[in-house]
């Protein structure tokens, strides 16, 4: 057991106003999840009272402040600090995502966030599963965005079963370009073995999306993104995945990847299937200044946010911003309400990926909850509750 688990068994309350309703509630937490929401009688004025809302879940996360899911080796150790970092940005749980690598190292890397989540009690806690994004891509440049195009392959379901079988059944997600002819009876038994296929850096025709959709596919991996920079009017795997209703969509919401047009029209036409992920990279987290990196080079992460290359500012380098970021730029760009730019990153994916943090801010979820406060345009955490522990 981890030095931070707590035994869950003490009753406690917590207090802040309902991040949908702004109503004062107060919590009791036992046992580790909701056992009662009451109007409590305040002490001090409402006013003073921080937001209460669900844990943020989080799909894909590739690093965090400094540390890499994808640079290899690392240990368990690192996936416990990244585990407990991701606290401080209200993320109660998430998946690392490896990324297109040799065979060999995505099964290191798999392999070694199940040993942490078999050594951590914290971390099995938080980690809800791993996101494999690759190597089944696209190997054309545009869509295979950062993806290393030596390691880029045909779906292999006896290569993916040994992944799997490394990571102990852990893997729940992975994105899969529909492109390859393998493709459709690979998505079949994924979806048949319970793993969630994602379409994603892909230059997948119209037949192909359809074809995937019917396999069993049921994601889209930051829509919007890994794309060519210049497409068809129509047809184009874009319009095409945003039309499939059986998909829903992963959005990258910091300011940089999409336009708030692309955005509004997504969350228009996906409505509840519409999620947030961040898609953080490893320099998530740091401050700007110019960095060297396994996968990009030198890059450079400007003051307002953004992460580039440093010969080419108008190429990303990835996604340094977390949820939170996320949740700001929908409600301050008047794109979304905070309680639906929040569900978004909390509830949606927790349903999505069926979870127990699903149930949300609700008696008998899991008490996986973030107080908070809004500074202007900011969301300014105060404290994190894993299962009622407070862990900052």
């Amino acid at each position: 057991m981890g030095e931070r688990d707590r035994s869950m068994s003490r009753d406690h309350w917590i207090e802040g106003r309902h991040y949908r309703t702004g109503e004062p509630v107060a919590v009791r937490i036992a046992g580790g999840v909701v056992a009662e929401i009451i109007k409590p009688e305040l002490e001090r004025p409402e006013a003073d009272l921080p937001w209460l809302a669900p844990g943020l879940t989080d799909l894909q996360i590739n690093g965090y402040r400094g540390r890499d899911f994808n640079t290899l080796p690392f240990d368990e150790e690192m996936v416990r600090d990244i585990t407990r970092e991701l606290w401080a940005e209200g993320v109660t749980s998430y998946f690392p995502t490896v990324i297109t690598n040799a065979p060999e190292a995505i099964r290191e890397a798999v392999a070694t966030i199940a040993r942490a989540c078999s050594r951590y009690a914290e971390v099995a806690g938080c980690i809800a599963g791993i996101h494999v994004e690759g190597p089944f891509i696209s190997p054309e440049d545009g869509p295979r965005g950062a993806h290393d195009r030596s390691f880029v392959r045909p779906p292999d379901w006896d290569l993916f079963r040994r992944w799997q079988e490394a990571a102990e059944g852990r893997i729940k997600i992975i994105t899969v370009s529909p492109e390859w002819a393998e493709a459709p009876d690979f998505i079949e038994k994924c979806a048949d073995s319970g793993v969630t296929v994602s379409i994603g850096h892909t230059k997948a025709t119209s037949e192909q999306i359809r074809d995937a959709v019917r396999a069993g596919a049921r994601l889209s991996t930051h829509l919007g993104n890994g794309a060519h920079p210049v497409l068809p009017r129509h047809p184009n795997y874009i319009w095409d995945q945003l039309a499939e209703d059986a998909l829903s969509a992963c959005l990258i919401a910091d300011g940089f990847h999409l336009p708030p047009a692309f955005i509004r029209t997504a969350l228009r036409v996906k409505g509840d299937k519409a999620m947030l992920v961040s898609d953080a990279v490893s320099l998530s987290g740091m401050p700007p200044g110019t960095y060297e990196t396994n996968i990009g080079g030198k890059v450079v992460k400007s003051p307002e946010g953004k992460l580039h290359l440093a010969e080419q500012p108008a190429i990303l380098a990835g996604s340094a911003q977390m949820l939170l970021w996320g949740i700001e730029r929908l409600v301050a760009g008047g794109l979304c309400s905070l309680p639906g730019a929040w569900d978004m990153a909390s509830i949606r994916p927790a349903s999505f990926m069926n979870l127990p943090q699903a149930g949300g801010l609700a008696e008998g979820a899991p008490a996986d909850l973030v107080l908070f406060r809004r500074e202007g345009d900011r969301l300014v955490l105060e404290q994190t509750y894993k299962r009622g522990d407070a862990m900052l």
